[in-house]
């Protein structure tokens, strides 16, 4: 696995020079000052108010944090001078590629067998690469190489430095060494031992011995993993056996990206662990089962301020698979989930629609969308928004994605018999005002929304649909008399998310043209101004070019002459032709507005919107 991404080194020759003229040792601070003066990046003054409060002596590591920390400013200008960009300013002065350490690049197990913690820790350095013939090292003291010769001997192989954040190094050599550490006592701990597999491999001669949920190894590794991936943005969380090993894999800004390996006994054990805090049956391996669970950020510093963590729920889900049982995580941070309604990207024709919408006082609004576009982020925002003191909201959901103090929250619970339809049954008792259900799958659900519609409700519901018009139809699929449908549905949502361009990074793309947009939006055409961009990649984004993702949304609103064509015959070209003279724009339309906006590209809007045709 490529660990690393560094700015690239000099070549040989000037290397070789720059290398000769290094001072051998530590670097004290007085003279990163003086060299930070030389190259005009502080003033004297800020030099000789530096030199009054630190002492002397203090090594170039110490001395970055320090002056990272110290106020300074860039001479010149308004930009703040913090540990990161002094270590990259001391990476090009040394002539060293500059790294900042991106941990879903790093390989901890086989780096963590290059040095031990201890030795890491007093050399004030770690490896983040290894490779046949090549381990890269990541220092905040590039001037102190003493050690590679013993490194170089030891591993075999040729070291190659870099420059790297003294923060950054301290926090990931602890994270590193402790988690590889965790993943070795834990494998230890169950050696051989594995789950259900599908193809079983019997070695003879060996015992076997099951690893425990509790074990103090697996333990640390399920924190670890919960801490990472809340600090990775990551949506959700997979632990997949395979037939070897176990692969962990994040799903980042929709996205999956291969974190870590792990032995099937840790695996499983991480699974059974993971299991029990989620209330699920450790013992059942061979149906799927469902739980959830609430955890806290941990607690963070900003500005010398340490600030709480906030609860994040996760909902789980195991599947029994060839080699074992598989789970994924889905991660609701309501810092991310529930958001104010214009913080959601809608455009501005989109935003006045809908907030008309949501202002009726009766009526279904559907939400349409495949698995991840969106749909969870649009509904609690809006409910929350909609959920006053005045008003009574309640919800019926399978499962209840996360849990919201604003409204009354049901879970379906098909054991006991109480559906989607007996739920809206029973929520019908219970005075409200606005209704949510989960999701509409079959003519009892779809009869009671309706229901509860026709008796003055304003009921939201969602439907797995390819577009807006494709949810009138979807209705009318499902049994649902098409008067019904004219009468009680307001408006549709569709809506797709797509990756977003990353700021740090994006350059103008001169190869797409107001021609390329217009010819995949036919027979539309943009008006304006049209600004494309195109990723590049840096350590922001971890070299894709894309950080984030925005919404694209197409919003059907059913009109009086939408309404007079929903009818036994359906023709839903004619519904969807109708509905853009009044106004709607397509999910395509809508990207590539992004597109001309520097947002997003084509090729993500192909990729994640419908065709026109």
């Amino acid at each position: 696995m490529n660990a690393t991404s560094a700015k690239p080194a000099q070549p040989a020759s000037a290397a070789s020079a720059a290398a000769a003229a290094r001072p051998k040792g530590k670097l004290e601070w007085p003279l990163l000052l003086g060299w930070l003066r030389e190259d005009g990046w502080i003033t004297s003054d800020d030099a000789q108010r530096v030199t009054a409060r630190f002492r002397a002596g203090a090594s170039s590591l110490h001395a970055l944090v320090r002056l990272g920390g110290a106020g300074l400013l860039r001479k010149g200008g308004t930009q703040s001078l913090d540990t990161e960009h002094l270590t990259e300013w001391l990476a090009g002065r040394c002539q060293l590629p500059y790294l900042r350490i991106d941990p879903l690049r790093v390989d901890v197990g086989r780096v963590a067998d290059v040095m031990s913690v201890q030795y890491a820790q007093s050399r004030h350095a770690l490896p983040v690469s290894v490779s046949p013939t090549e381990v890269v090292i990541a220092t905040a003291e590039p001037y102190d190489t003493s050690w590679v010769g013993e490194i170089e001997a030891h591993t075999r192989r040729h070291v190659k430095l870099v420059v790297a954040n003294p923060d950054d190094l301290r926090r990931y050599t602890t994270e590193f060494y402790a988690l590889a550490r965790s993943v070795r006592a834990a494998a230890k701990s169950g050696e051989n031992a594995g789950g259900a597999s599908f193809e079983q491999l019997v070695e003879l001669g060996k015992t076997s011995k099951t690893l425990d949920a509790n074990d103090q190894g697996v333990v640390q590794v399920v924190d670890w993993l919960w801490g990472y991936a809340f600090d990775q943005r990551a949506s959700d969380i997979h632990l997949e056996p395979r037939r070897d090993m176990g692969a962990i894999r994040f799903r980042i800004d929709g996205v999956l990206h291969t974190v870590y390996q792990v032995p099937l006994t840790v695996l499983s054990a991480m699974t059974a662990r993971i299991k029990l805090l989620g209330r699920m049956d450790v013992v059942e391996k061979r149906r799927p089962l469902d739980g959830r669970i609430k955890t806290r950020r941990p607690s963070v510093t900003e500005g010398g301020i340490e600030k709480a963590g906030g609860e994040v729920e996760m909902r789980l889900s195991t599947l029994p698979t060839a080699f074992g049982e598989k789970m994924v995580m889905r991660i609701f941070d309501p810092e991310t989930v529930v958001k104010g309604l214009p913080a959601l990207g809608f455009g501005e024709h989109e935003s006045k629609v809908w907030q008309e919408l949501i202002a009726r006082p009766h009526g279904i609004i559907l939400v349409t969308g495949p698995t991840g576009s969106g749909k969870t982020t649009t509904l609690y925002s809006t409910l929350k928004a909609l959920a006053t003191d005045e008003v009574n909201v309640c919800t019926i959901e399978d499962p209840i994605e996360m849990i919201e103090p604003s409204f009354n929250q049901t879970q379906v619970q098909p054991a006991l018999d109480m559906g989607f339809a007996e739920g809206l049954r029973a929520l019908m008792r219970q005075d409200p005002d606005i209704i949510m259900v989960g999701e509409i799958r079959d003519l009892a659900t779809a009869e009671m929304a309706i229901q509860a519609a026709l008796t003055g409700h304003l009921v939201f519901s969602t439907l797995h649909t390819n577009d807006a018009v494709g949810a009138v139809t979807r209705l009318a699929d499902l049994g649902v008399p098409s008067y019904l449908i004219a009468a009680t549905v307001i408006g549709v949502l569709a809506q797709r998310l797509t990756r977003t361009l990353c700021v740090a990074c994006k350059v103008r793309d001169e190869g797409t043209t107001r021609d390329s947009l217009d010819d995949m939006i036919k027979p539309w055409r943009l008006s304006g101004g049209v600004r494309p961009y195109k990723p590049v990649g840096c350590l922001e984004c971890r070299h894709t070019g894309y950080r984030g993702r925005a919404g694209l949304y197409e919003l059907l609103l059913m009109s009086e002459s939408a309404r007079a064509l929903v009818h036994p015959s359906l023709d839903a070209e004619a519904l969807r032709r109708d509905a853009v003279k009044a106004g709607m724009r397509p999910l395509r339309l809508a990207g590539a507005m992004k597109v001309a906006e520097g947002k997003t590209t084509l090729e993500e809007v192909l990729r994640s919107t419908p065709s026109l045709g």
